[in-house]
């Protein structure tokens, strides 16, 4: 580092590794990096994913669809790590913009590719008629705070989350810039659920869904380290709310799918049936990551 001011050349050209936790698999570019087929299972839907929380969030939406009792929302849950494995031709065919989750929909005689999380569950909501309004103020609210959580998102993971906890060095600067609109966030949610029990209304939709594993594991102080620093305890009524949604047992085995840190009982790195939350967490197998 130095002590002189960084002055922006005219035109940007990328000369060197930003440095950082993820240096080694950031590029300006877009497309494939080696040739490498998905697998496919044997049930009509087919995730590749990581759980992120947003991965998370689809994991959960299938185990809240099951939960309810559409049969067909069967799953088989690929793990994709974020160690250059979201850059194989497989991947970036189904998600040209190399970023997990990415979801196949085999359920009719012609697949469908679905990438972006918010798309895959709307895609999910319609197609079996749950988690989400069907019209009116309430369909509204819905889409309009799943959206919310889209648009946020960048700021609390790329931004805050980046400075906070990744970049090599400390920027007081850019730490503020971000926790100041994290936190403005933190209220937004908070003086939304001071009158709702969910986002959207009285029942519990899609936007709980997204927003609950980025914010809610932040309140609780899973994310960045960062708990302490942005006060999250001060914030009640999103800690009731994520305390509510975290008790859901469609949410506790949604948080498992493809989980590769933690305690071995709560990772089930692939998941392809039910019985595999029983048999095949990474306390009973002790394999390690599949690549």
């Amino acid at each position: 580092m130095t002590d002189t001011p960084y002055v922006p050349p005219k035109v940007w050209t990328w000369n060197k590794e930003n440095g950082g936790q993820f240096a080694s698999i950031n590029r300006p570019i877009a497309g494939p990096t080696h040739d490498k087929e998905l697998p496919v299972g044997k049930h009509p839907f087919q995730l590749y994913s990581l759980a992120t929380p947003n991965g998370v969030k689809v994991t959960v939406m299938f185990e809240e669809l099951l939960a309810a009792g559409h049969s067909g929302a069967e799953y088989d849950a690929w793990l994709i790590k974020i160690d250059g494995n979201q850059f194989g031709s497989g991947f970036v065919g189904v998600n040209p913009n190399s970023k997990i989750p990415a979801l196949m929909d085999r359920s009719g005689p012609t697949p469908i590719r679905i990438f972006e999380s918010g798309a895959i569950l709307v895609h999910l909501a319609e197609k079996f008629g749950a988690f989400l309004p069907t019209g009116g103020q309430a369909r509204a609210e819905c889409l309009s705070w799943l959206f919310w959580q889209m648009g946020s998102a960048p700021f609390l993971g790329g931004g805050f989350g980046h400075f906070y906890a990744y970049a090599p060095t400390k920027i007081e600067y850019a730490i503020n810039r971000y926790a100041m609109e994290v936190k403005r966030q933190l209220d937004v949610l908070d003086r939304r659920l001071a009158d709702n029990e969910y986002l959207g209304g009285s029942n519990y939709t899609i936007a709980d869904m997204a927003t609950w594993p980025w914010y809610g594991a932040l309140a609780k102080g899973l994310v960045y380290g960062a708990g302490e620093f942005l006060s999250v305890q001060d914030y009640k009524n999103v800690q009731r709310w994520t305390d509510q949604i975290a008790k859901r047992p469609a949410v506790k085995r949604g948080r498992m799918v493809n989980r590769v840190s933690g305690d071995p009982a709560s990772q089930l790195h692939e998941r392809h049936d039910a019985s595999d939350f029983e048999t095949r967490t990474q306390d009973k197998i002790g394999e390690a990551a599949a690549s």
